[in-house]
Formats: C-alpha cells, sequence, structure tokens
C-alpha cells in the first residue's frame, strides 16, 4: 500500500502525508530528506529537502553544531550501505562528552535510534533518507522493507522536484534580505531589531516568500533559497 501511494505522489503535500504514513508503518516519529553533508557542511538546516521535523528541530540542531560530531554523517560520507544507530548500543568507552551532547538532544526530542538510507539520483546528486524514532532496532525483515519503500520514496521525490517552478527573481529585495537572516538562524523579532522592522512584518515578508517559493516552513524555505542560488 505505502508502494501504490508514493508511485501515484504528484504534489508536495502528498508527498509529505507519505512520508508520515512510512513512519507510522514501521513505529518511525519523523523522517527526513536531505542532500548528503559533505566534509566542509557544518548546518544541517541547508541540506534538508522535506522533514516531518517542526523546524525548530534543525534550528536547535545546528546551534548546538551537531552535525560535525554525528558518526552516522561520517561513516554515509565513506560508505552507501544504510546505517543504524541506538543510543543504547553505544559503550562506555564511546560515552565521549561529544557524544553525551548529541545523545541530550536527541532524548530531548524524543529519538534514540534511527536509521539513514543514502542513495544517489539520476543527476548524480548524492541524498540521504533519515528516519528517527523511540523503538527497538529494526530487525532484518523489517530493514529489508524500509530500504525498499525508500527506494520509490526516492522514485517520488524524483517524480515531483521537476515540478517545482524555478523562481531566481521572484522574491523582492526586502524578502531575500529576511530570508538571508533567516539562513543565518536569526528570529523574527531579531531580523526586526536588525532591519528596524515589526515582528509581524517580518513574518508577512517570511510567509510572502514561503507562499512565493512553494514551501511548507522556513527550514524549507530556506533550503530551496540556497538551491536556486536566491542566497548564499
Amino acid at each position: 500500500m505505502l508502494i501504490t501511494e508514493l508511485s501515484s505522489v504528484r504534489t508536495r503535500g502528498a508527498f509529505i502525508a507519505a512520508l508520515k504514513r512510512v513512519a507510522a508503518a514501521f513505529s518511525l516519529h519523523h523522517v527526513t530528506l536531505l542532500r548528503m553533508p559533505g566534509p566542509d557542511d557544518r548546518d544541517l538546516a541547508p541540506l534538508v529537502l522535506e522533514t516531518t521535523y517542526a523546524p525548530q528541530f534543525f534550528r536547535d540542531f545546528d546551534r548546538h553544531g551537531l552535525l560535525s560530531i554525528c558518526p552516522t554523517s561520517h561513516r554515509l560520507q565513506a560508505s552507501l550501505l544504510p546505517q543504524t544507530w541506538a543510543l543504547k548500543a553505544v559503550t562506555e568507552d564511546e560515552k565521549t562528552p561529544e557524544w553525551q551532547t548529541l545523545a541530550g538532544f536527541m532524548i530531548g526530542y524524543g529519538i534514540t535510534m534511527g536509521i539513514v538510507i543514502a542513495m544517489t539520483g539520476l543527476d548524480g546528486e548524492r541524498l540521504v533518507l533519515r528516519y528517527d524514532g523511540e523503538r527497538d532496532c529494526l530487525q532484518m525483515d523489517e530493514l529489508n522493507a524500509l530500504n525498499m519503500v525508500s527506494t520509490h520514496v526516492f522514485e517520488a521525490y524524483a517524480a515531483i522536484r521537476p515540478r517545482e517552478p524555478a523562481l531566481p527573481h521572484a522574491l523582492s529585495a526586502r524578502e531575500l534580505e529576511v530570508v538571508r537572516w533567516t539562513a543565518q538562524g536569526k528570529t523574527s523579532a531579531e531580523i526586526g531589531q536588525i532591519l528596524s522592522l515589526s515582528d509581524h512584518t517580518v513574518n508577512a515578508y517570511l510567509n510572502n516568500a514561503i507562499k512565493k517559493l512553494d514551501c511548507v516552513n522556513r527550514t524549507q524555505l530556506v533550503a530551496k533559497a540556497i538551491r536556486l542560488k536566491l542566497i548564499a
């Protein structure tokens, strides 16, 4: 049923709905589709293409600088094989201060384990599906099934991706300015102080930009603005 649903996806909304059902089918909480982190990447938010997380998750993740200490990210750069992790599987010797920071963050969001599956797209771009949850590790038959379903997730994304409008000049100068500051992790209140605008006005600019670029939240807006080279 999941594969049938994924094969019929034609819009971003339908894609996100399908991601949520994939996660639920495997008793997982969240799914994120993102570009493969490279050795020079320091933030996760700009790499996110689609996610079932609230934007605050990635803002907090990046504020703590967790991408650089995430062992799964490092393993993915060396192999395309699926990577699994579980906090309870870490030995005492591996529980460094950095690990404690990462573990504390994930537990705070109710996440104790996950699976990361990578694939190279038709255009050569390396993409990653990250599944997070709070359950026992997947059994081999579950992992095989999730890996198969994930292939269809990648295909569904490839099917809707060309439909995204390329709008390099759609945002006004002020909207671009607000998006740039958002990409740097500034809140609406902070942006308002910088640009001498009210919070309401800043939010209005951001909402306009979200609609113009056909996004669903600020995290996706920033990621797409970077992808379209609207901001650096």
